[in-house]
């Protein structure tokens, strides 16, 4: 079940092969507490370690692993879903910048045909969340709920990304020669997720029913 106290053994032992050969080091995924921690001590020391989180850890937990029936199978993914109260040490992190990314790892299997393949033995159920749609909406609800700052939202979203893969700054800001995708969001407007309204091709989505209020009010194409 990639314990989280696996999950932080593992990151630290990566961290230390990483001081060894002289490299930087971006760990994927993190989902843990105490994984977290390993960064957070790295980074303290002035090592260059870097790691990303991705929105189903911030807002989904064991809880929705446990839905009854077969509906935990949709909340399947790697590293897994934690208990709830490791998401204030991940909100923290993005504050403090021992997170510097927020990213997806978008796995778009359908309920029907495809996580149901895991019916009767849960090792079959294929391994991943949707979640390239609702990244920056699901972000933005942190900004509305006090968790990160506007300008917090756009550096792990957007910027820090583009910096970090060596795309900046012909991505990652809003400059001339630039080529930027806008989005303008309307605070006070709500939402409901649902596969009903999402265009990724895949029939559920994680949040169901959740209402963020982070509704895009208008989106245009824009090369400065």
């Amino acid at each position: 079940m990639r314990h989280a106290l696996l999950e932080a053994e593992a990151t630290h032992r990566a961290i230390k092969l990483a001081q060894v050969a002289g490299a930087p080091i971006y760990i994927v995924h993190l989902s843990a507490a105490q994984a977290l921690a390993q960064v957070a001590a790295a980074r303290d020391e002035g090592f260059n370690a870097f790691a990303e989180t991705c929105p189903q850890y911030l807002f989904l937990s064991t809880d929705d692993l446990a839905r009854p029936g077969f509906e935990g199978a949709k909340y399947v993914c790697s590293t897994p879903l934690r208990p709830a109260e490791h998401q204030a040490a991940l909100w923290r992190g993005l504050r403090t910048d021992d997170l510097s990314v927020v990213s997806t790892d978008h796995c778009p299997f359908c309920f029907k045909g495809q996580k149901e393949m895991g019916i009767g033995d849960f090792s079959k159920i294929p391994n991943g969340l949707p979640g390239v749609e609702t990244r920056m909406d699901l972000l933005h609800q942190g900004v509305v709920e006090g968790h990160i700052s506007r300008k917090r939202w756009i550096e792990i979203a957007s910027a820090t990304p583009a910096k970090m893969f060596g795309l900046y700054p012909r991505k990652g800001t809003i400059a001339p020669g630039s080529d930027a995708d806008i989005v303008l969001y309307d605070p006070d407007a709500t939402q409901v997720h649902s596969a009903a309204t999402h265009h990724m091709a895949v029939d559920y989505s994680c949040y169901e029913a959740a209402r963020p209020r982070a509704r895009c009010a208008r989106c245009c194409r824009a090369a400065g």
